[in-house]
Formats: structure tokens, C-alpha cells, sequence
């Protein structure tokens, strides 16, 4: 999927992915990553999510990776924090206290420039890219985060009828794309609350948890 796609969506106002409160399922589910306060929390696209306002204010240190620089510019606003912006590489780092911002391509994220992370939290990231660039983006994210735990949203519906973004991804390419670095687990799975376009669907929340060392 091309960047363009995306910087459209931000520029011309379609961002009806964004929610104009914490997710439900974030709230719901936080607690089994197990983590201390002031922990770090990588939210890969984050766009200008509430979810990071709510982090912050449990107490949390959040990362995020986002390609549109218009999302984090009113993120910031919203948060009503003046950003410290650098360069760093192909990619702009927005900072503040608690938060660090990395804009431009996901792909251009090293774990050295991220630094470390304690969990991932991926609401819009996964869903969000075709299938050949979901096949890259998996090993990416599980790399740079040095495999930190992370609680996963998926989306599965009739692809026949409907396809995305957010793309139908079912628990086989679930379990292909994240099997060979965690131990996976479905922690809910509910019907969506008035589906997508009127078309029924099922939104899943996936535990990746490290798997334990051999002895």
C-alpha cells in the first residue's frame, strides 16, 4: 500500500479508524502484559490515538511509530505538550515528557533508535497493511521490540463482500506470522458492534507472549 494512501487520508479528513477515546479493548486487556509503572509502550501507527493519552496517564512511557507527521503534529496539540523535534535518519523523532513520536516509515524504525520497550500494543498497524507488507511488518516489529510481549487487534469478515483496510486476518496467518516469536493466546473475541459497512465481523484480542527459555 503506497504512502500516498495514507497521507490522503490524513489530509483530506478521512480518518474514520481514529477513536475519539481510549479503546475499549486496550482498557479491557491492559493488565495481562503483567507490566510496572513506568513501563514503555510501543504503539507501531499510532496515529494521533487517545490511547496514548490514556497510557500517560496511568502512569506509562509511551513510543510510537506514525507515517503521517499532520496525525502527530495534532496529537501533540491534543496532548498540549511542545514537541522537541530531531532528525534521525530517514525518519523526524517528536519528544516530549514520557513520549517519543518516530515519523515517517515503520520500516525505517531500528530497535537502536526506538531503545527499549516493555510491550507492544498494535490496535491499527497490523490490520491496517496488505497482506505482502503484513508478511514483513510481523518480524519487523517482533525485532525491534526485542520481542517485548504485545496484545494484538484482528479483524475477521467476509472478504468476499468486503476488503479492507482494516484487512480480515484469520488466526492461521496469526499464528504464521507470529509463531516463530511468541506463544500466542485469544484473550476476547466479540462480534463488532454494528460491523463494518453494515457486513458482520469479529474483533479478536491476541496475548503474544515471549516464550519461556528452555532449560
Amino acid at each position: 500500500m503506497e504512502h500516498s494512501f495514507w497521507h490522503d487520508r490524513w489530509e483530506s479528513g478521512r480518518i474514520g479508524f481514529h477513536q475519539g477515546e481510549p479503546n475499549k479493548l486496550l482498557v479491557a486487556h491492559f493488565h495481562a502484559l503483567g507490566l510496572v509503572d513506568r513501563s514503555r509502550i510501543f504503539l507501531p501507527l499510532c496515529g494521533k490515538t487517545r490511547d496514548i493519552a490514556w497510557l500517560l496517564s496511568q502512569g506509562y512511557r509511551v513510543a510510537g511509530a506514525e507515517l503521517s507527521e499532520m496525525a502527530i503534529v495534532q496529537l501533540f496539540e491534543e496532548l498540549e505538550v511542545e514537541p522537541s523535534i530531531s532528525a534521525l535518519g530517514e525518519l523526524k523523532r517528536y519528544s516530549g515528557p514520557d513520549i517519543d513520536i518516530f515519523v515517517g516509515d515503520v520500516f525505517a524504525l531500528t530497535r537502536t533508535m526506538l531503545g527499549p520497550v516493555d510491550a507492544v500494543f498494535d490496535r491499527a498497524a497490523f490490520v491496517a497493511l496488505p497482506m505482502d507488507m503484513r508478511t514483513a511488518y510481523a518480524p519487523h516489529i517482533a525485532n525491534i521490540s526485542g520481542k517485548a510481549p504485545q496484545l494484538l487487534i484482528t479483524f475477521e469478515y467476509d472478504t468476499s463482500v468486503l476488503d479492507g483496510p482494516p484487512f480480515s486476518i484469520d488466526s492461521d496467518e496469526v499464528e504464521q506470522s507470529y509463531g516463530d516469536s511468541y506463544d500466542i493466546s485469544t484473550l476476547a473475541m466479540d462480534d463488532v458492534a454494528g460491523g463494518f459497512k453494515g457486513l458482520e465481523a469479529l474483533e479478536r484480542v491476541w496475548f503474544l507472549k515471549p516464550p519461556m527459555p528452555r532449560e
